[in-house]
C-alpha cells in the first residue's frame, strides 16, 4: 500500500496554518525585544527573558510529539493540536505587548514575559504537528517540496507579521508613537491582527485537510519495513518512553543534531540582539537602559525596530522564493551540499551587518540570512525523515527540536554576560558570532548520512 500524491494546492493547504503560527512567531521575534526592553529589561539581561520560548519548547514539543502520534479522534490524528495552540497563542499575542495595563497586578515585565510564554508554548504546541503532518501524509519523494511548501508559507506569514508594524504607521496612517516607557499603539494593533490571523488560517488548514486512519498508518509502515527502512517492532504507551526513544535515535539524527545546534545558536543571537545592536551600531542609540533614553533617543529606538522589522520581512521573503527552488536544487547537487552551501552564504550576510555603512544596507545582508534560512526549514527535516520510524514520527520530531531550543538556552544564558563583559554593551558582535556559528553548522553537515539519497543512488 502507498500514499497518494498530493497535488500541489493540497499541500499548499495541509500546511496553510503555519502561515498564521509564523505571523505570529515574526512579530514575537522581532519585537519582543523592544517590548521587554519597554518594560525595563537592559540589553545585558534580555537573553534570560528570551530563555522562555526554548525552553518552551523543550518541554512541549516531545509531550505533544508523543501524544499527537497516539491521538485518534474522529478530527483528525495532529489537527486537534493544531486548532488549540491557536487559540492559546492568539491569547498570547493580543495580551503580551498590553502587559503595562495590567500593572496593578505585577510589574509589566513580569506580565510580558509571563505572556510571553504562554504565547510561545501555544506557538509550539501548534507548530509540531505539522511537521509530523507532512511525514504523515506524503510519500517520501514528495517530501522535500513538502517541506519547502510550508518554508515557502512560513517566508509570506513571517514577512507580513515583520513588517505589519512598519506598514500600519508608513502605509495605512496609523500614528506613530515615541513615548518613553510605553508601546507604541501601532505595535499592539499589529499584535491583534496577528491573533486573528493565526486562528483563520488554522482553520482553513483544518477543514481541508483529512488525515489517514489507524489502519491506513500500519499498512504504510508495514510496506515501509518491506522495503528494509526503520520500523518499530511494537507499540509504545508511557510518556516516559520519550527518553528511550531518545536514547535510541538514529544515527542521522545524531549527525543533524550538530548542524541544528550551530545553525539555531546563530539564528538566536539574531532574533534576541538584532534591535539593540542596529539601534545603536547604525542609528547611534547610546549604550543605556531603553528607559533612560530621551524622547529623541527613544525615537531613533522604536524606528530601528521598525526597521528590524523590515529586514525581518526581507529574510523571511526571500526564504519563501528561495525555498520554491530548493527541490530542484537538492536533486542536482544534492540536499547536504544544499544546505552548506545555504548557511554559508547566510554566515556572510550575517557577518556583514558588522560593515554595512547604513541601515538600507542591511536588506542585502538579510538576503544572505533569507537563502539559510529557507534551508534551515527544509533540508534538515527532508533528510531526517528517512531515518526515522513512521510511528514515531511526531515524538522523534519532537525530540529533534531539542536540537533546536538547547542552542538557543546555551545561548540565552551566556549570551547577556557575553555582551556585557566581552562586548562592553556592544551587541553588535553578537551577530558578527551568529555569522560564525553559521560556518561551523556547514562543517558539521558534511558528517551527515543522507539514507534517501543513498536508497536513490
Amino acid at each position: 500500500m502507498e500514499k497518494r500524491k498530493l497535488g500541489f494546492w493540497e499541500i499548499w493547504n495541509m500546511s496553510f496554518g503555519y502561515l498564521g503560527i509564523q505571523m505570529g512567531f515574526a512579530l514575537q521575534n522581532a519585537n519582543a525585544s523592544r517590548i521587554l526592553q519597554t518594560f525595563g529589561a537592559d540589553v545585558h539581561t534580555l537573553s534570560w527573558f528570551w530563555i522562555i520560548p526554548p525552553l518552551m519548547g523543550l518541554i512541549v514539543q516531545p509531550i505533544i510529539g508523543h501524544y499527537s502520534d497516539r491521538t485518534w479522534t474522529r478530527f483528525g490524528r495532529r489537527k486537534p493540536y493544531f486548532l488549540a495552540g491557536s487559540l492559546l497563542a492568539a491569547l498570547g499575542l493580543v495580551f503580551m505587548p498590553q502587559a503595562g495595563a495590567l500593572t496593578a497586578l505585577m510589574p509589566a515585565l513580569w506580565i510580558g514575559a509571563g505572556f510571553l510564554m504562554i504565547m510561545d508554548a501555544s506557538f509550539n504546541i501548534a507548530m509540531e504537528p505539522f511537521r509530523a503532518l507532512v511525514a504523515d501524509i506524503l510519500p517520501s519523494d514528495q517530501r522535500t517540496l513538502g517541506f519547502s511548501i510550508q518554508t515557502v508559507l512560513i517566508g509570506i506569514g513571517a514577512v507580513i507579521g515583520s513588517w505589519l508594524p512598519y506598514a500600519l504607521v508608513n502605509w495605512f496612517g496609523v500614528p506613530f508613537e515615541d513615548v518613553p516607557g510605553q508601546i507604541p499603539y501601532h505595535v499592539i494593533l499589529s499584535f491583534i491582527i496577528g491573533a486573528i490571523a493565526i486562528v483563520v488560517a488554522i482553520l482553513i488548514t483544518v477543514t481541508t485537510t483529512k488525515e489517514y486512519s489507524p489502519q491506513e498508518v500500519a499498512a504504510f509502515e508495514a510496506a515501509t519495513a518491506e522495503a528494509g527502512a526503520p520500523v518499530l517492532e511494537e507499540e509504545k504507551h508511557s510518556i516516559l518512553d520519550i527518553f528511550s526513544d531518545f536514547a535510541k535515535m538514529p544515527k542521522t539524527m545524531r549527525q543533524l543534531s550538530w548542524v541544528q545546534f550551530f545553525s539555531w545558536f546563530g539564528l538566536f543571537g539574531m532574533w534576541v540582539y538584532a534591535t539593540p545592536a542596529i539601534a545603536h551600531h547604525l542609528y547611534g542609540t547610546p549604550l543605556k537602559e531603553v528607559a533612560e533614553f530621551t524622547k529623541d533617543e527613544n525615537a531613533l529606538y522604536q524606528k530601528a525596530g521598525d526597521w528590524v522589522g523590515i529586514i525581518f520581512g526581507v529574510y523571511n521573503l526571500v526564504s519563501a522564493i528561495v525555498a520554491f527552488f530548493i527541490p530542484a536544487i537538492a536533486k542536482a547537487i544534492g540536499r547536504k551540499k544544499t544546505h552548506i552551501i545555504a548557511l554559508i552564504i547566510g554566515g556572510f550576510g550575517l557577518i556583514s551587518v558588522y560593515f554595512v555603512p547604513n541601515p538600507q544596507w542591511l536588506i542585502l545582508s538579510m538576503v544572505g540570512v533569507g537563502v539559510a534560512w529557507a534551508s534551515i526549514l527544509a533540508t534538515p527535516y527532508a533528510i531526517l525523515t528517512g531515518a526515522i520510524p513512521p510511528r514515531k514520527m511526531g515524538v522523534y520530531m519532537g525530540i529533534f527540536n531539542f536540537f533546536i531550543v538547547i542552542p538557543q538556552i546555551v545561548n540565552a544564558l551566556i549570551g547577556g554576560p557575553m555582551v556585557k563583559y566581552l562586548y562592553h554593551g556592544n551587541a553588535v558582535y553578537a551577530i558578527v558570532l551568529s555569522g560564525i556559528s553559521f560556518f561551523i553548522a556547514a562543517l558539521f553537515v558534511t558528517r551527515v548520512k543522507d539514507i534517501d539519497e543513498e536508497v536513490i543512488i
